[in-house]
């Protein structure tokens, strides 16, 4: 009796000493009531498409929070019965629960004496973090004492959460902040990682499941230790029925129910737009850099609960990224079929290029680490690329576990092709749709802004737009036979046309781009300057260095997709050239508007002028032996207007299309990581057989889906008439109006 009144005594005694050392702050900072007004805890950044959908998230916890009403009542039900059954009746502190562990574990001196705090009390815990301070002080050696300070300090930061928020706001607050394992912090995250659920959704089996994994995220992971996962969600349905909170019928079925998980935890190489996501967290880490909060901080992409909406089309990228994995696996195997057991690293000659690997495996993040571990000490880097060990390596059919070198890995994933597509509006500017490669878990470089490669003949409707520009119309004849231009201490340049051979037959300018015709272009390049064409190029739209060389004509430069797609989209839209955006604006957690970001136009080209080049775009689709002609014939029905253009650079290194319609403008390109990888056929690897395909799909699967609103139908025409004939028909192209006489193969050109 004595030694119950003496341990009672100590224990208030104990227990007023700990408020009054809390208060005073000697065991860590107490929370201020404008700290519990604003509850400070890491929020995922989260990406949405513009139709509303969740592309992805940036986070160093993933967490996003949810309201009471989200909430399905099975996760309430089953969180109160199991860790705090009287929540509705107390004020912050349960009298009877911390009775009853102090009888137990202080004067029984039992091990399991079960826990005292309440929903409050943790939810103060993952708050405001009141189990820090103190860590190498009196705290660390007076186990006893430690207990009763951080118990204190929660009944004392609970009692605040008490009077400031309602019970709903609490549980939502403990839910949201809670951490569930498997990088899974808050209720909405866990219910998505392990069920690929809503948390409204969320039956009894996984609420059950889900409160168990509170009181140890590991030991009862329903992933690594099921039974113990089972045994634990068993628990909490017996606290359920306990409380009447389900039956005993329904604890006796759902007890002997296995678990069903759809368990897969959030990866930025998963879902859709992980090419784009990747380019958007570096555009935006950059924001954050230049851009302050009102406390004068950078805004916290990894925390601050950034709401980033993007101009992307769900829908339109799902059919690009199906369109891409359709093609890219077939041709892949056509590949590899006409690759045989022969490397496909060649030069122009078709001969294997000698220790393609070995150099190319010194360009890489391995080989420099093996370099800065080993020095000059060659015997054992090469040891080391050499050396087998597991490892998961791609294929379309799946992933593949094997053992591999880094020597083996690189000629492995040399011999794929690759590849980029983006898809344009281009009467706003916003990107709708983005596919970096084939797969980004596996191919991490983003082609679409990241790679530039020669556009070969897809840059020559820019030579021709500088002709229209300069009183050329579509029905200006050419003959198709050699041409040569001579510039200055330079070689004098003869191009051929792709099949090495030249017609000597008069045809207009609109069938010559139409059939990419290489020698009819470079006499067009002769007759304006190269000069003139950059000059033309660059202001309507491409941002590229361009050289003003006569070879320019049947595009040596190098450029990324993304600036043909807005190139090109200044035709379709009227001669207005917009830089394409993919950021439409930046909210802040609250739903704030931060940054706003506007398409930055300037006209570019007369609207007569650039009607006339969706003209003789449509010449690919419409002109006889057109480049366009294989597409398909329900894409091209209902009077539906088509303008493409093919490019094949040479050995057939890059191969691209880029297609027009009246509502979307999209590019494509496809090739080897490194130019020396192609088709050893030339006609194997241009850019109707390797590129075009892929448009053809995706235009397909859009023109299939009537709640996109994109809709067949010819390009809309200048208000004004337009001031010359472009109907050849029309014309008798045979008089010496529309003939040109004046090759001069010797004169000195530029």
């Amino acid at each position: 009796m004595w030694l119950a009144f003496i341990l009672g005594l100590a224990g208030f005694v104990l227990f007023v000493v700990s408020v009054n050392a809390n208060f005073l702050g000697l065991f860590g900072e107490m929370p201020e009531f404008e700290s519990l007004e604003n509850p400070d805890s890491e929020l995922a950044s989260e990406l949405y498409s513009a139709d509303g959908v969740l592309l992805g998230k940036y986070f160093r916890e993933n967490r996003t929070p949810v309201t009471y009403n989200d909430l399905s009542p099975n996760i309430i039900n089953a969180l109160i019965a199991t860790e705090d059954v009287r929540f509705e009746d107390h004020s912050g502190i349960d009298p009877r629960a911390l009775g009853r562990v102090f009888v137990k574990s202080i004067l029984l001196m039992q091990k399991n004496a079960g826990g005292g705090s309440t929903l409050s009390q943790q939810t103060a815990k993952n708050l405001f973090k009141t189990r820090s301070g103190d860590s190498q002080g009196l705290l660390s050696k007076v186990p006893i004492l430690k207990m009763v300070i951080i118990k204190t300090k929660e009944w004392i930061v609970a009692t605040k959460l008490e009077s400031a928020y309602t019970k709903d706001e609490i549980l939502t607050m403990y839910l949201n902040t809670s951490d569930f394992g498997s990088n899974a912090f808050g209720i909405k995250t866990a219910a998505k990682t392990f069920f690929n659920k809503d948390t409204r959704d969320l039956n009894i089996l996984e609420s059950a499941t889900l409160v168990g994994l509170l009181k140890a995220p590991s030991y009862y992971s329903p992933v690594y230790n099921a039974e113990n996962s089972t045994r634990r969600r068993n628990t909490v349905m017996a606290q359920m029925k306990k409380v009447d909170l389900i039956s005993p019928s329904q604890f006796d079925s759902l007890s002997a129910t296995p678990m069903a998980l759809e368990y897969q935890v959030e990866s930025h190489n998963e879902g859709l737009a992980t090419y784009f996501r990747e380019v958007v967290k570096a555009d935006l880490l950059q924001w954050t850099k230049e851009n302050l909060q009102p406390d004068g901080n950078n805004y916290d992409l990894f925390g601050d609960g950034l709401k980033i909406y993007t101009t992307i089309d769900s829908r339109l990228q799902k059919y690009a990224e199906e369109s891409v994995q359709e093609h890219m696996s077939e041709l892949q195997k056509k590949f590899e079929e006409e690759m045989g057991d022969r490397d496909p690293w060649i030069d122009s000659r078709r001969r294997v290029i000698p220790n393609f690997i070995e150099n190319a495996v010194k360009r890489t993040q391995a080989y420099r680490n093996l370099k800065a571990r080993y020095g000059d000490n060659t015997d054992s880097i090469e040891y080391k690329l050499n050396e087998k060990k597991k490892m998961k390596v791609f294929s379309y059919e799946g992933n593949i576990d094997t053992l591999m070198s880094t020597m083996d890995s690189m000629r492995y994933y040399k011999k794929f092709l690759q590849t980029g597509f983006v898809s344009m509006d281009p009467h706003s500017g916003h990107i709708k749709a983005w596919v970096g490669g084939t797969n980004h878990s596996h191919f991490k470089y983003d082609h679409v802004k990241q790679g530039k490669r020669q556009p070969g003949s897809t840059f020559k409707p820019f030579v021709y737009a500088a002709a229209i520009e300069n009183g050329y119309g579509p029905c200006y004849t050419v003959i198709d036979q050699p041409v040569e231009i001579n510039v200055p201490d330079q070689p004098t340049w003869r191009p051929n046309n792709a099949d090495g051979k030249f017609t000597y037959e008069r045809m207009t300018i609109r069938s010559a781009m139409s059939q990419s015709v290489n020698s009819i272009t470079a006499y067009m390049m002769k007759k304006l300057s190269p000069e003139v064409v950059v000059e033309t190029a660059k202001r309507i739209g491409i941002t590229s260095e361009l050289e003003a060389v006569p070879a320019l004509a049947l595009g040596t430069v190098d450029v990324s997709i993304m600036e043909m797609v807005g190139a090109f989209s200044t035709f379709v839209n009227k001669g207005e050239h917009i830089t394409p955006i993919y950021i439409d604006r930046i909210e802040d957690k609250n739903g704030n508007v931060l940054h706003q970001f506007i398409p930055r136009k300037r006209p570019a080209m007369s609207e007569e002028h650039a009607y006339i080049m969706v003209y003789m775009l449509r010449g690919g689709t419409e002109e006889e032996g057109g480049t366009s002609q294989g597409l398909p014939w329900s894409i091209r029905d209902e009077g539906n207007e088509i303008g493409g253009k093919t490019g094949t650079t040479q050995n057939a290194s890059d191969g691209w299309y880029m297609g027009i319609t009246k509502d979307l403008v999209s590019g494509v390109w496809v090739g080897g990581d490194d130019r020396a990888i192609h088709f050893r056929s030339w006609i194997n690897g241009q850019g109707s057989r390797t590129a075009r395909p892929i448009w053809s799909k995706y235009m397909s699967k859009v023109y299939e889906d009537p709640s996109l609103g994109i809709t067949k139908g010819p390009f809309p025409k200048p208000e004004r008439p337009i001031s010359i004939e472009i109907d050849c028909s029309k014309y008798d192209l045979e008089t010496e109006e529309y003939q040109e006489f004046d090759y001069d193969a010797t004169s000195t050109d530029f």
